[in-house]
């Protein structure tokens, strides 16, 4: 792992410039978990001009529930969950500030462009490995919409925190580029 970067939030436009679609990097600091039912609601509060339950600038919002925490653990299982059920709402919360965003699965065109021009960037999360995953939060606790259930917004500590970039500041994408290699790779073996 020594192509592996390690970043921290709050995110910067120096950060965010420094990678690149297919990058490895370890996060350590402070995200938080948001899903469809807060992402709504968090858009809402912006409509009536009210405060959000953190500051976005520089963030990183990770799109999981976590399953309830055994005894002694910080968290239960944290894996992620499919990005593009937040992309109606990830424009507006990119454009108030918000840098980064964890889950699993493409993103629109809009997500793609918005990313691009506020440099942004998109990781993608290990699927699958939800239990491993949770052995990277020191802490967590409650930050808003408890009545959400699983899908309150936590606020996480974590420490080496696994993730790659898919989409990046400059258009790259890895799932696209990723599928090409394997077509061309498919071609040249036939």
């Amino acid at each position: 792992m020594a192509d592996t970067k390690k970043i921290a939030p709050p995110l910067t436009d120096e950060v965010i410039q420094e990678l690149r679609a297919g990058d490895s990097v370890l996060i350590d600091g402070i995200i938080y978990t948001a899903r469809d039912s807060a992402h709504q609601r968090m858009i809402e509060t912006m409509d009536m001009d009210g405060p959000l339950p953190f500051n976005l600038e520089g963030q990183i919002i990770y799109y999981a529930g976590p399953a309830p925490a055994k005894p002694g653990d910080p968290i239960g299982s944290i894996g992620p969950t499919t990005s593009g059920r937040m992309d109606r709402f990830t424009p507006r919360l990119i454009e108030s500030g918000l840098k980064g965003m964890i889950g699993k699965g493409n993103r629109s065109e809009n997500v793609k462009r918005i990313i691009q021009k506020h440099k942004a960037v998109y990781f993608a999360a290990i699927g699958g490995a939800a239990a491993l995953m949770a052995r990277c939060v020191r802490s967590a606790e409650l930050a808003a919409y408890e009545d959400l259930g699983p899908e309150a917004i936590l606020k996480l500590e974590v420490k080496n925190f696994p993730a790659v970039v898919v989409n990046d500041c400059y258009g790259g994408d890895l799932y696209q580029s990723g599928m090409r290699k394997f077509r061309l790779n498919t071609q040249q073996s036939l």
